[in-house]
């Protein structure tokens, strides 16, 4: 099949995305695409609706009557620089990539995964359906300013009762009005918006021109109500015209009761409400889905609405404080209406701006939400979300956002609700700004997006703002945000989601590895900090899951690779066959709970991949220096994956769509005679290579027979004592004098005293056996080795046993080096004889002359006292001539056999202090 050139290649994989990923407006089967909205239709319009929201009409009196016009302007700078560091990270993450449907969740959850990112995009999509209920409010609010039969103004046409459930009932009435724009789709709303944008922009012209066209004039307000119910004089507000004093009157605070509701104002009540009206700069960035190009229109249009907006309330600021005096101000957050040239004109730009701002809340939630049930991060719960019309609008989501936006609307009061959105939002805006500056942190070469007008530091600058800005409006607002979307997290992380979006943490966690891992200086090591970095070979899983448990233990926060060697020679293969592998060895070791890596090579022979494994394995200074291999004998292979509980498939076999059984990954354990991967040479040659490489060696044999409560992760029991059996003195060359321990016997302690670490083994015993010859005294080898353990800090019980065999001084002058197999001096009957002889002494010592147990041969009753658990013996090294290979391999066996779990070590390096 002929390769295709990369730039059809290219096309062919951007169509498949586009299938995979359909736009929410790009039509349904069967149905015409929906027209694609433009910068300005899509983005600008209703980016500045939204962000005027109430704000613009309804509450510029009530932010210059409280807080004063120096903290009103510093007030909306704080707003617009917190605002203004999103913008920058939105525009980023926005131009980086192709941008579909959801918006600001479709960024996050990309950015920063699953789990963060649908928390996340719920607690935004609460947000816009917050604020869809509050924008709804304060027109009903100003519906009834006017028309109430309960005047909250000076004048109007008092038709409408009042009260908690007429309120009620006009806000889901015009609830359903804005539904059912939204339901009918994209394109509706988009006109609607524009020409509710032409009303704003006409309304707010009007006012500009009553600031100067309108002389001084006095404004009645509404009456209060007297102590005994009896009503007060009419009070009047002044308007002043452009008047120094009246300006100098309103620069600083004045906070008082609101007389919507008789709560004391304060900055963080008022800079809620200031907030929650600039708080729409994501309404464009909603509609991704529905836009011609959103990776130009996002940027270009949001940051266009948000030059504009703050235009208008900083000179909206100006000129209330210049004209209104501080009673109008904070008695009448209509007075516009009262001030106009024409006021009716005031009423509409009031009604278009909420419409409008409730409209894109609920849309931008429907697009939002749509995202999420598409996701299936939720599971059923939102699968009526999905459902779309023939012409791409996610209907199901708006009328399921319009039903919780019902809830919310029994909340009542505008400003009950203001702190709670105003969090809401401050946590998804720090959400967009974490997401942006974990991709630049990560510093991938993938992240290059066209936008460039930010950096890290505006990043971390826009989430600390927003953290800040969140406690000091609500703290239990924001604390309650935070605890919900750590709830939401842990729900998401335990429910498991799709991993084919990239993880930023992952991104983040390979820069700084790197670094550090570039910083960890072999020369620098010191034998103080030495941890084992075991390198285990395994030939089938099936067979080794108990070895794979005991070296997890034995590692003691070191490395842990797992290296297996597949045969063949890649010249005459089509592919590797090794990549395809490394799935089911990840599933291996998330099953079996052990902290390792996986390393797999192709090599003709297990010899030379074992070689190459040592060599290559590891990166810097985190490199094996200790490979773990199976024993070689004739024991029937076992298969662990049909006894162990996490590896047992349920009894009505894998669920559709999961991942394929890991027993259909490995094949089934070698039946017994069949040949082997491995000769005997190869296998005593593998040892002996990595001894050459200055690698320490340990062997392992029978460990399917641990205890299974030693091979847990939790602490093993102390009804259940077992010993620790260490023999630090090589067996097959007995030599040096009593309580003589090399190298390789330091490393047999320090092994063992690594295993006791660990909580499974805590409660086992750790003993330690000395070899006296006949003739030697006992009592002064075990004196000087207890000063030793001392010296190591290592607790032990030390036991002297006789053993005709022992250790002479005689045999210090062999030719060998020291800790070699050595039969030159010795005939073969003579030296099965030795190995015979310390194997029967071993199992006496396991037994305590009964034998039994997991350390022996014959059953024990288990009142008799602790058994041994596991053997740790000193492995000689191979002999020099490869032909003795397979007389070195049959002394081994015959030395461990029936011990039960032993561990055959070899050390070559030291690896104890005795310094501070």
């Amino acid at each position: 099949m002929a390769s295709e050139s990369s730039p059809l290649l290219a096309y062919r994989l951007l169509e498949e995305e586009g299938a995979a990923f359909p736009a929410s407006g790009a039509g349904g089967p069967g149905g015409a695409p929906a027209r694609k909205l433009s910068t300005f239709l899509g983005v600008v319009v209703p980016t500045v609706l939204s962000m005027f929201s109430i704000v613009v009409f309804l509450r510029i009196g009530f932010v210059v009557g409280h807080a004063g016009l120096l903290q009103a302007l510093a007030m909306l700078l704080v707003a617009y620089i917190i605002l203004a560091l999103t913008v920058l990270s939105v525009c980023a993450i926005a131009t980086n990539g192709a941008v579909r449907g959801g918006g600001a969740y479709f960024m996050i959850s990309r950015t920063l995964g699953p789990e963060v990112g649908g928390s996340i995009g719920l607690m935004f999509y609460l947000a816009n359906v917050c604020g869809c209920a509050v924008s709804l409010l304060g027109l009903v609010e100003a519906v009834l300013d006017v028309f109430g039969a309960e005047p909250m103004g000076s004048s109007g046409l008092r038709v409408l009762p009042q009260g908690y459930g007429w309120n009620l009932l006009y806000g889901s009435l015009l609830l359903g009005l804005v539904g059912g724009v939204c339901t009918l789709g994209a394109g509706l709303y988009a006109r609607a918006s524009f020409l509710t944008f032409l009303l704003v922009s006409g309304s707010l012209a009007s006012v500009l021109i009553s600031f100067v066209a309108v002389g001084p004039r006095d404004i009645p307000l509404a009456p209060r109500p007297g102590a005994n119910g009896s009503s007060l004089p009419t009070r009047f507000g002044h308007f002043t015209g452009f008047n120094i004093s009246t300006l100098k009157d309103n620069l600083g605070a004045g906070y008082a009761e609101d007389y919507t509701t008789g709560v004391m104002m304060t900055f963080a009540s008022v800079f809620a409400v200031l907030f929650n009206g600039c708080t729409g700069i994501m309404a464009g960035a909603n509609m991704s889905g529905e836009l011609k190009d959103p990776s130009r229109a996002i940027p270009l249009g949001t940051i266009i609405a948000v030059a504009y907006t703050f235009f208008i309330y900083i000179l909206l600021f100006f000129l209330s404080s210049f004209t209104c005096d501080r009673t109008l101000l904070q008695e009448d957050y209509g007075f516009f209406r009262a001030i106009s040239l024409w006021p009716p004109l005031v009423l509409i730009g009031i009604y278009a701006t909420s419409l409008s701002a409730s409209m894109s809340s609920l849309i931008g939630a429907s697009r939002i939400l749509h995202a999420l049930a598409q996701d299936d991060l939720f599971g059923v719960i939102l699968a009526p979300a999905k459902v779309i019309s023939r012409g791409g609008n996610p209907w199901g989501a708006v009328l399921y956002s319009w039903g919780l936006v019902q809830l919310v609307l029994l909340a009542g009061k505008l400003n009950t609700l203001a702190a709670i959105v105003t969090v809401f939002y401050l946590v998804a805006y720090a959400a967009v700004d974490l997401s942006c500056l974990s991709l630049e942190w990560a510093s991938a070469p993938n992240f290059r997006p066209t936008f460039s007008l930010f950096s890290w530091h505006t990043c971390l600058l826009g989430v600390a703002s927003c953290l800040l800005m969140m406690f000091l409006i609500s703290p239990g607002a924001a604390g309650g945000s935070l605890l919900l979307m750590g709830l939401l997290s842990a729900l998401l992380t335990a429910r498991g989601g799709p991993s084919s979006w990239g993880y930023v943490s992952q991104a983040l966690l390979f820069h700084q590895v790197r670094k550090y891992l570039l910083r960890l200086d072999v020369r620098k090591d010191h034998v103080k900090f030495w941890r084992p970095q075991l390198l285990l070979l395994v030939g089938n899983p099936r067979g080794a899951l108990p070895l794979l448990r005991l070296a997890n233990q034995l590692k003691k926060g070191g490395l842990y690779v797992l290296g297996h060697v597949t045969l063949g020679d890649l010249d005459t293969l089509p592919s590797d066959p090794v990549q395809p592998q490394y799935g089911a060895w990840l599933s291996l070791v998330d099953r079996a709970q052990v902290k390792a890596f996986v390393d797999l090579t192709l090599s003709p022979s297990v010899r030379q991949g074992a070689q190459h494994l040592l060599r290559i394995s590891g990166l810097g200074g985190m490199k094996p220096n200790t490979l773990v291999l199976g024993f070689y004998d004739d024991a029937p292979p076992q298969d662990h994956f049909l006894t162990d509980a996490a590896f047992m498939e349920p009894e009505e076999g894998p669920q559709e769509g999961a991942s394929p059984a890991l027993s259909t990954l490995f094949p089934p354990p070698r039946a017994p005679g069949s040949p082997r991967a491995l000769s005997p040479q190869d296998y005593v040659a593998t040892v002996a290579d990595a001894l050459k490489m200055n690698k320490n060696v340990v062997l392992a044999r029978a460990c399917g027979a641990l205890p299974p409560e030693r091979l847990s992760r939790g602490s093993g029991s102390a009804s259940q004592l077992h010993h620790v059996d260490v023999w630090p003195l090589n067996l097959l060359r007995p030599r040096g004098g009593p309580g003589y321990v090399d190298v390789c016997g330091l490393f047999l302690l320090q092994m063992a005293t690594i295993l006791g670490m660990v909580p499974a083994w805590h409660s086992a015993r750790l003993r330690i056996f000395l070899c006296l010859g006949p003739r030697e005294a006992p009592g002064a080898a075990e004196g000087r080795f207890r000063a030793l353990l001392s010296q190591l800090r290592i607790r032990a019980e030390v036991q002297e046993v006789v053993w005709g065999e022992g250790a002479g001084a005689g045999e210090q002058e062999e030719e060998e080096e020291e800790g070699d197999f050595v039969n030159g001096g010795r005939g073969d009957a003579e030296a099965e004889a030795l190995a015979c002889s310390a194997n029967v002494l071993v199992r006496a010592q396991q037994g305590r002359g009964t034998g039994g147990g997991p350390g022996g041969p014959e059953g024990r009753d288990s009142g008799e006292g602790p058994t041994t658990a596991l053997t740790f013996l000193y492995l000689p090294r191979p002999p020099a001539d490869p032909a003795r290979y397979p007389r070195y391999l049959a002394l081994l066996e015959t030395l461990s056999r029936d011990l039960g779990p032993t561990l055959l070590v070899h050390g070559v390096t030291p690896v104890t202090c005795t310094d501070l």
